[in-house]
């Protein structure tokens, strides 16, 4: 659906799908460490607004050390340890990644992140028009996206969000 901005949409799924259950302990939230400026003010401020203490709770995906992109098997791993552990919630990054164009792989970060229980929701502001996305076959619980970058729509353009059909 197309309506608010992307600021604005990423705060209602994470109204909608970030469920902290704070006495189990599933508060984490996966973001990669270079996230868009905005998509992670929205997340810091969205945990401390519901009680959860966003400087413990946010688990930030870097790459290597001397590398630049983020390797799968470790984006795999976090997902994997943190579930494990039983401490996490929600898996939330970009379809390609802002600062570095790399282009992640959301079909297997989604099926990762559900079979270790975790929800799932990407920022799509650099994917959306930009590369193939088939959001409900890869079974992504969300998405949020601005529409003036790839898709042409300029300043002040309108926002749009995807929520899986199960939901």
């Amino acid at each position: 659906v197309l309506m608010n901005s992307l600021t604005v949409n990423l705060h209602l799924m994470l109204m909608a799908f970030y469920d902290p259950d704070v006495t189990n302990g599933r508060v984490q939230v996966i973001i990669e460490e270079k996230a868009f400026p905005s998509d992670d003010y929205a997340l810091q401020t969205h945990l401390d607004a519901r009680g959860v203490d966003s400087s413990k709770s946010i688990v930030r995906l870097r790459p290597r050390e001397g590398e630049q992109l983020l390797r799968e098997d470790d984006i795999f791993r976090e997902i994997t340890s943190r579930a494990q552990k039983n401490t996490l919630a929600l898996v939330l990054l970009p379809g390609v990644q802002f600062y570095t164009g790399q282009v992640l792989p959301l079909a297997d970060i989604t099926r990762v992140a559900h079979a270790h229980g975790a929800v799932v929701g990407f920022d799509l502001a650099h994917a959306v028009g930009n590369i193939p996305l088939a959001l409900h076959d890869w079974d992504v619980d969300f998405a949020a996206w601005c529409t003036y970058k790839y898709l042409n729509g300029g300043p002040g353009g309108v926002g749009g969000a995807f929520v899986h059909q199960r939901h």
